[in-house]
């Protein structure tokens, strides 16, 4: 197989699908939330989870203020909603009234999350990176709430949350999860 090297500004296209996150936090102890794809788990203890955010942007703001956040997993059912928080910034717009969101709070009391969401997560921020046109933003998780009708076996059930990626590319778009490919952890074996 032939590979083609890839001008730097091009690469984000190279990791082709990234799940869809909301990052909550209070700006001015007003809630407000933000569409994220640029995230994923930092470490396993303590657990920690990481965000990549503008450091100019309205959201990381409120980051800044509290040394909190949340990030919330919106299901299928939410895309227009997601979308909208990624699209207009909560310094002129009040999200939480356009998108009819139900706002609680849990451990952490300057962390808002979604209701809608199937899975929300409270982070403590442990460390601010700023490299360059982002700031890495890494959170202690503190607490996880997941919607009980989204379980299965004592389990978060992927199916039932029905989480979806952002796909980067030829067209920006959004692709739910496919179907079942292998079981992880099993299928290498068969290599051996």
């Amino acid at each position: 197989m032939s590979k083609i090297s890839l001008d730097l500004n091009v690469f984000p296209y190279a990791i082709p699908a990234m799940p869809v996150t909301m990052v909550g936090t209070n700006v001015n102890d007003k809630p407000n939330f933000m569409t994220v794809a640029w995230h994923g788990v930092a470490n396993a203890d303590p657990l920690m989870i990481a965000v990549a955010i503008r450091p100019h942007r309205y959201t990381y703001k409120g980051i800044k203020q509290n040394m909190t956040f949340s990030l919330n997993v919106p299901s299928t059912d939410h895309i227009k909603e997601t979308d909208y928080c990624g699209i207009f910034s909560g310094e002129k717009v009040d999200k939480v009234d356009v998108c009819k969101f139900a706002v609680f709070y849990g451990k952490l009391e300057t962390a808002p999350m979604i209701e809608q969401c199937p899975v929300n997560i409270e982070c403590k921020v442990a460390h601010i990176l700023t490299l360059g046109t982002h700031a890495f933003v890494i959170g202690s998780i503190e607490a996880v709430h997941v919607s009980e009708k989204c379980m299965s076996g004592g389990k978060p059930d992927a199916e039932k949350i029905k989480p979806f990626l952002y796909v980067l590319g030829t067209a920006r778009e959004y692709k739910s999860l496919g179907g079942h490919l292998a079981e992880a952890y099993t299928v290498g074996k068969e290599l051996r």
